[in-house]
């Protein structure tokens, strides 16, 4: 598949992943809301997977907004600059959650399906044929 990172570099961009969401937790522990908060709301950026019921390029789109570090920065910037707490807590909890999964190897989606990411296959993907 063309676009897919692999080997060496595949590794360091999930090592990076792992990093933003170790970064993000020791932020949280000094300026988040409470754990509780946290659990509630670090997998709320899945809610996108509900863009694939209106098919894959959608689902894509929804999926990718919602799992790039642009929304998430600019958030977490908001809090910071406008001394917004809230912001600043939810842009540290979405900048924790695209770390988790890019370390778990889940990329940003391709239109061709929803296991087809730019770091890999994942799930059903990974075992279909050719």
């Amino acid at each position: 598949m063309i676009g897919v990172t692999t080997g060496g570099v595949k590794n360091i961009l999930r090592l990076e992943g792992f990093c933003v969401m170790l970064i993000a937790l020791l932020a949280y522990s000094r300026y988040g809301l409470g754990w509780k908060t946290f659990a509630i709301y670090f997998f709320a950026p899945d809610l996108a997977f509900f863009g694939y019921l209106a098919g894959p390029r959608v689902g894509a789109c929804a999926y990718n907004t919602t799992h790039s570090y642009i929304g998430a920065t600019i958030v977490l910037m908001s809090g910071i600059l406008l001394n917004m707490p809230v912001e600043l807590a939810a842009g540290i909890i979405w900048c924790a959650h695209i770390g988790f999964d890019r370390a778990l190897g889940y990329g940003l989606k391709y239109a061709s399906g929803f296991g087809h990411t730019h770091l890999g296959l994942v799930g059903r993907a990974k075992s279909e044929p050719g």
